[in-house]
């Protein structure tokens, strides 16, 4: 028996992969995010399953129930939000289940920011614009940035960045980003990403957090900062005319 740490994806249930839904359907266990993950993919459990929300657990309490049921002789279900290796904590808890010698494995998710992209219809990597990506967050109300790992420091690279965890600090997002991107840039913010509830605020650095305020986001949003927001590019080399096909 083991512990299946599974992605669930950005919001909708429909979006867990193939291989986490029937991990789901085999285990007698599963732990979850209430505030985070939907409750529809319960659903999917045996019946009779031991469903457990951690919304109110803290980490002693989560490893603890993880060690305890697997020597029960059960299977087990941690459903991470997103994608496990993106702002997950799964790091945490596997060093854990590692020194109680409890077996794990990782099913990969749709991230946040993948589901948000497919919202704003965008690719986030345009030939000639960017082809760079930054997931990144901010420290408040959480554990400390690395140095170096700032905004004004990352931002330097103008390259496009995705901010996890951020959106009640616009505003101080948007202060550190202006030197480096300047105010017209285009920004955009994705609430609930692939949810009904799903919300799409476009912008320019200079008007982004008027209205995420606005609109009264606070929460569960990724912020998009970059000129591929905006700008077509080129073609991409990949399926250019003038590439070599050969067969060699």
């Amino acid at each position: 028996m083991s512990v299946h740490f599974i992605g669930a994806g950005p919001g909708a249930a429909d979006l867990i992969t193939v291989r986490g839904r029937d991990l789901l359907q085999r285990c007698t266990v599963c732990l979850y995010a209430g505030s985070l993950v939907p409750t529809e993919l319960l659903a999917v459990c045996p019946p009779g399953a031991r469903l457990v929300d951690t919304r109110d657990l803290n980490l002693d309490q989560i490893v603890e129930e993880l060690i305890t049921r697997h020597r029960e002789g059960h299977e087990i279900a941690r459903l991470c939000s997103g994608d496990p290796a993106v702002f997950s904590a799964v790091a945490e808890q596997a060093r854990r289940l590692d020194a109680a010698g409890v077996p794990y494995d990782i099913t990969p998710g749709v991230p946040a920011f993948a589901a948000a992209a497919a919202a704003l219809r965008q690719e986030l990597t345009v030939p000639g614009v960017g082809q760079s990506l930054v997931l990144t967050r901010i420290s408040a109300m959480a554990t400390p940035m690395p140095p170096g790992e700032d905004l004004a420091t990352l931002g330097a690279s103008r390259a496009t960045l995705v901010l996890h965890l951020a959106v009640q600090r616009i505003d101080a997002v948007v202060a550190d980003l202006l030197p480096n991107y300047g105010a017209d840039c285009p920004a955009a913010v994705v609430a609930r990403a692939s949810r009904e509830d799903e919300l799409v605020l476009r912008g320019t650095l200079a008007d982004i957090a008027a209205r995420v305020h606005a609109a009264g986001v606070r929460r569960t949003a990724v912020i998009i900062v970059g000129r591929v927001l905006a700008v077509p590019g080129r073609g991409s080399h990949l399926y250019s005319a003038g590439r070599d096909r050969g067969a060699g």
